[in-house]
């Protein structure tokens, strides 16, 4: 009897690949990359900052990432048992309110680990914590409309994590070419959020969840994410030719040439491809970030006095 009851307790409790399984590893690469780009960025050397660098990046990915994922799936725990019933709460591998319990030890753990870091990276991750919750959670829920979620999230993941390693790196305000290049790709992450939208569609519709896929239609939808992603990369391009970066300008563009090319693909079956498109497009798009990264730590580096 006692080791039923015994079996009967642990069974209430996670294991450790349904908790990795609801903070989602593989959605953490954006901000740890955007926080790479800024920490790049910067022009500072590597060596007595690398571990607050690491701590950082650390930070940007498992801690705040991770917990936007468990608050994520929560609160959208009833509309991806139509979407997806296989993932994690749906499919009663995480049980009982052990997701919100998770997202909740998350949140603490990533502030506590921010304040270690500084005041400014704290209150950088007080706001990523903040977008995190209200994106998900009622009765903000931001994700109920597709405009205004999908730019929050594309600030939170791309913009917040750059200018945040930058300031870190330098304990100084970002410059503002920095400043403009994060901005311009944390908008354009409003268009590859989109891409992920589609995989959705009938979920969303009976939830009432307004993507743009549902508000728009699958072809309009498509055509605003492909513009979204591409017209930033095209202004950044222009500012690097403005500030004397002819070879990372050159760069940006013939990766943006190529995405033009796979978007005219993706156009002609949005629902079909948007998986493709996303792998393919994303990885181009964050490629051209780490080549503008290097071309404002060149900016950088040429600032200081001789």
């Amino acid at each position: 009897m006692d080791i039923t009851r015994t079996q009967n307790h642990r069974s209430d409790w996670p294991s450790p690949s349904a908790v990795l399984a609801l903070l989602k590893p593989i959605t953490w690469f954006p901000p740890m990359w955007a926080y790479a780009c800024g920490a790049v960025s910067s022009g500072q050397g590597f060596g007595s900052a690398a571990v607050a660098a690491v701590a950082g990046i650390v930070l940007a990915g498992p801690l705040l990432c991770g917990t936007s994922q468990a608050v994520n799936d929560w609160f959208d725990r009833h509309v991806d048992a139509i979407n997806e019933p296989h993932r994690v709460i749906p499919s009663g591998r995480m049980p009982g309110r052990w997701g919100l319990y998770i997202a909740i030890v998350m949140s603490a753990l990533s502030a506590l680990i921010a304040a270690l870091l500084g005041p400014f990276v704290f209150l950088a991750a007080l706001a990523g914590l903040v977008f995190a919750w209200a994106y998900s959670a009622p009765p903000a829920r931001f994700k109920q409309n597709g405009w205004i979620g999908n730019g929050v999230v594309g600030l939170s993941y791309e913009t917040l994590p750059w200018i945040t390693a930058a300031t870190a790196m330098t304990g100084l305000a970002p410059s503002l070419p920095v400043l403009a290049v994060s901005l311009l790709y944390g908008v354009g992450a409003h268009g590859i959020l989109t891409l992920n939208d589609f995989k959705a569609i009938r979920g969303d519709r009976e939830m009432g969840i307004a993507t743009l896929p549902v508000l728009h239609g699958p072809k309009a939808a498509a055509m605003i994410a492909c513009v979204v992603m591409a017209a930033p990369q095209v202004c950044v391009a222009a500012l690097l030719l403005f500030w004397a970066l002819p070879y990372h300008a050159l760069a940006v563009a013939a990766l943006v040439a190529i995405q033009l090319a796979c978007m005219g693909r993706f156009l002609r079956d949005p629902v079909g491809r948007a998986v493709w498109y996303s792998s393919v497009g994303v990885g181009l798009y964050v490629s051209g970030m780490m080549v503008v990264a290097f071309g404002l730590r060149h900016l950088a580096l040429a600032s200081l006095p001789a």
